[in-house]
């Protein structure tokens, strides 16, 4: 496996050579960008009608992209709908642009994400986050990310981004966690500030028989809390999902997208609905996608629609 990671990646780097070279190529990644599908993931104990997205990453370019997504998921008549966080996009982010979260037909909760700590958000300071975060404790007695904590965390930002969704109708989760029924169901939602900030503090939370979801926004960030799911977003599921990178996340070797289970709680990763890197959102093989919680008679299975 290891002889294989170099040529893998070479590939990768041919393919985004490719992308820049070819304008047909560009102009299926650009309209891939703009398309949407729905993972159901039915669970045994689940409320009926939780939605969770991620990463829309609002810029002028996808506004009507991401209220096209919402009017899908208006559709579904969600129970509630869960934001796995970087709500903004680029160095100076229209925080009016959040306003669009009004436009959900039913209540929202969510967490930050790095990009909205403006943390990790370059290529050089992002690779720094990853290999510092095997020196964090992310055991959930010892929990601890605070040495990511650096210059670069924007806690203003992350502030006046919160003061914006609350008004928009968004119950931001800063280490918090909220207790809801879901006709009949109680739905316990945790949600654990991002841990790439140097932010994440997960809550004390007492014992309960309620259906429990915790929000995290990196996966590697992620402890093996007592819980029902854990999802996460910030991968956009590799974006350019080519052979070989998805054999090795279908074999669990890398966690770009999709439902993964190393210790006792699985994780779902799920592969957003907008990108960071360009104006353009670009995906290969990767379209954006809206994630559908469901109650299952047994077990846990995932369904792609």
């Amino acid at each position: 496996m290891n002889l294989r990671l170099p040529d893998l990646k070479t590939r990768y780097i041919m393919v985004i050579g490719l992308v820049i070279c070819s304008p047909v190529l560009f102009t299926y990644m650009a309209w891939e960008g703009q398309t949407s599908s729905t993972t159901t993931l039915a669970i045994e104990g689940a409320p009926e009608g939780v939605v969770f997205i991620a990463d829309p990453h609002l810029k002028e370019e996808n506004l009507d992209h991401v209220r096209g997504m919402i009017q899908e998921i208006n559709a579904m008549h969600p129970s509630v709908v869960l934001i796995g966080g970087d709500f903004v996009y680029g160095e100076e982010p229209d925080l009016s642009l959040q306003q669009v979260w009004r436009e959900v037909d039913a209540p929202v909760y969510a967490i930050l994400g790095n990009h909205d700590y403006k943390s990790g958000v370059s290529t050089v300071s992002g690779l720094q986050k990853v290999l510092a975060i095997s020196g964090t404790d992310r055991s959930v007695d010892g929990y601890d990310m605070s040495m990511l904590r650096d210059e670069t965390t924007d806690t203003k930002l992350a502030d006046d981004l919160t003061a914006e969704l609350e008004s928009a109708g968004v119950h931001v989760l800063r280490n918090e966690y909220v207790d809801l029924d879901v006709d009949g169901t109680p739905l316990r939602i945790v949600g654990v500030d991002d841990g790439w900030a140097g932010m994440a503090d997960p809550p004390e939370v007492p014992e309960t028989d309620a259906f429990t979801i915790y929000l995290i926004h990196e996966p590697e960030c992620r402890a093996d809390w007592d819980a029902d799911l854990i999802l996460a977003g910030h991968t956009h599921g590799g974006q350019v999902m080519i052979p070989g990178v998805k054999e090795l996340n279908d074999a669990g070797y890398l966690e770009l997208s999709g439902l993964f289970q190393k210790g006792e709680t699985p994780v779902y990763i799920s592969r957003g609905i907008g990108t960071s890197n360009l104006q353009t959102d670009l995906r290969l093989n990767n379209p954006p996608e809206i994630v559908m919680i469901a109650p299952s008679p047994t077990g846990m299975e995932v369904k792609a629609g």
